[in-house]
């Protein structure tokens, strides 16, 4: 039998990690000891309460039905946190919704919002599930740079007239993946007169608003006045709360846009394990008491990564936050095969800059998920390095 994939499957190559694991796998085989630095999953353990209430509730009888959406307990959850931590108001029932992790959340998201061809605005590089989202869509991305000249911040005047009036979606992202550029009022404030202006519907992906190292708490796109009336935000406890693989995470915001996508995922999902929205809640409930000591930790990594890059005379982007550095390395050689030969001769693993975007040419993304310690040590073994 002739297996043939559809065409849309042309749209979508394989996955850069995967490939990089397999290399690297192969150098472990050979004696090389390897420091991943590559993919952003939490190496620290979710708090102990989280673990316990998760454990105690799976056990239940009662557990196992359906959820469909989100449970009462979750929604009103994330109103309590939005409330305390952002001084945003939100209705559990309307503006807050249920989603597989960011990453399903954000895949689907254009599809909910876009006809074939329609245009959406992300960043030259940009985290891979927005152009994965918007080609699932059948639309077109239009790349907003991110130049170290605007502070890696997306550049809407760099967006022509006749692209911004036809643009559907804005996506944005901060701090960002690859890239940590830092969010402010001023900004949003920014990007809420573009979208009024152009009729842009806006979709904020805060996956890393508790990695803040300075400043006194996280900066959320919906406490920036109108911005309920033009979009929404996506968040996760996945890299705040050390739960990735419990893939648990939300949208809130504007209510006719929560409406249109609760009817999508009405036909796409039935919902998350009941004990793992319960224990989402927990951990909302208790934020302060479980991102503080993770924030002081990721602090000190980065700290640690971006002194020892800058020392190697790497060029780092400025950042004050997020889970990742972004860096430029000094050598001519592309990003991709950059990459392998770090396995190669350091066992350092990171991330090509163009798995990002073709902008990414000449630079790594470095993950902090390992600690001071290892950091220090992959840092030695990067002087070492010949090319």
């Amino acid at each position: 039998m002739k297996i043939v994939p559809s065409k849309k499957m042309s749209l979508f190559e394989p996955a850069m990690f995967g490939q990089l694991k397999k290399f690297a796998k192969e150098q472990q085989a050979k004696g090389m000891e390897l420091i991943d630095l590559s993919l952003g999953s939490p190496d620290l353990p979710p708090h102990e309460m989280l673990r316990n209430h998760l454990s105690e509730q799976s056990k239940l009888e009662t557990s196992y039905g359906y959820t469909l959406t989100g449970i009462k307990e979750f929604n009103e959850a994330v109103s309590r946190y939005y409330k305390r931590c952002n001084q945003v108001e939100l209705d559990p029932e309307t503006e807050v919704l249920l989603t597989i992790g960011s990453q399903e959340g954000l895949v689907h998201l254009p599809s909910a919002f876009c006809d074939p061809e329609d245009i959406v605005l992300t960043t030259n590089p940009g985290y891979v599930a927005y152009d994965a989202g918007i080609k699932f869509a059948g639309a077109k991305s239009f790349f907003i740079p991110l130049d170290i000249e605007n502070g890696y911040l997306p550049d809407l005047k760099a967006i022509p007239e006749d692209v911004a009036e036809k643009a559907k979606l804005l996506i944005l992202n901060m701090p960002g993946n690859p890239v940590p550029m830092e969010p402010s009022i001023e900004y949003f404030t920014e990007v809420i007169a573009f979208a009024k202006k152009y009729n842009i519907l806006v979709v904020h992906d805060a996956a890393y608003s508790e990695f803040y190292f300075t400043g006194d708490g996280p900066i959320s796109f919906l406490a920036t006045p109108g911005a309920k009336e033009v979009g929404i935000e996506i968040n996760s406890l996945s890299k705040s709360f050390s739960l990735a693989g419990t893939r648990v995470a939300y949208i809130v915001g504007n209510p006719e846009m929560i409406s249109i996508m609760k009817q999508l995922k009405s036909n796409l999902d039935f919902g998350i394990f009941e004990p793992i929205q319960s224990t989402a809640a927990l951990a909302l409930d208790h934020a302060e008491e479980i991102t503080a000591p993770l924030r002081k930790t990721f602090a000190e990594r980065h700290k640690t990564l971006m002194n020892g890059l800058k020392a190697l005379g790497w060029e780092v982007a400025p950042s004050n936050g997020g889970m990742f550095v972004w860096a430029k390395y000094p050598y001519s050689l592309d990003s991709v095969s950059f990459a392998f030969k770090l396995i190669e001769q350091t066992g350092v693993m990171t991330v090509p800059g163009t798995t990002f975007g073709s902008d990414g040419e000449g630079y790594v993304r470095l993950a902090l998920v390992q600690p001071v310690d290892v950091l220090e040590k992959a840092l030695e073994r990067l002087k070492n390095l010949s090319i």
